[in-house]
């Protein structure tokens, strides 16, 4: 395994890296950046639990090299807030997501494992479409699985977001 330096973005914020290419996006932002947003759950791409955005778009970090991403602009569950502030042109950061104020509202989280991932995909979706229908929603979350099974107040809750 041959080490390159790489230089990410993550959340605004330049990091250079020195790491071998095929390492996993996912290792590197919770071992060498210590984020902890996405999180590590079937390793397959199959359940969500670590997706972030990669040029404000979703993809799953356990899959996805370093060497795909590098220049690239990355968010991470940390950054969510930020990111979303900027693409709405708002004067302040909010303190979390609306995604993330709806979820804690509506009690969606349980065990909190795959909310990292319903986040991400559901400020994906709201950014390219502010008002989606239910199936949409529905559609958007249908790769992100939830072990504890709250999906009607995960629906509920994305809903919300998307009329505040």
């Amino acid at each position: 395994m041959a080490q390159q330096r790489f230089t990410l973005i993550v959340n605004g914020q330049t990091h250079v890296i020195d790491a071998d290419g095929q390492t996993p996006l996912l290792y590197i932002l919770q071992n060498d950046l210590a984020l902890r947003g996405a999180r590590f759950g079937c390793g397959l791409a199959q359940c969500g639990s670590c997706s972030v955005l990669v040029d404000d778009r979703e993809v799953r970090a356990c899959i996805t090299p370093l060497a795909a991403v590098a220049g690239r602009a990355i968010t991470t569950l940390e950054g969510v807030a930020a990111w979303h502030a900027r693409r709405r042109d708002l004067a302040r950061v909010p303190d979390m997501h609306p995604v993330q104020q709806a979820l804690l509202e509506a009690e969606a989280p349980q065990c909190g494992y795959c909310m990292n991932g319903i986040v991400m995909k559901s400020a994906e979706l709201l950014d390219q479409n502010p008002q989606p229908t239910e199936e949409q929603i529905r559609a958007a979350l249908a790769g992100h699985l939830c072990r504890c099974g709250t999906y009607p107040s995960i629906l509920r809750a994305v809903q919300k977001a998307a009329r505040t």
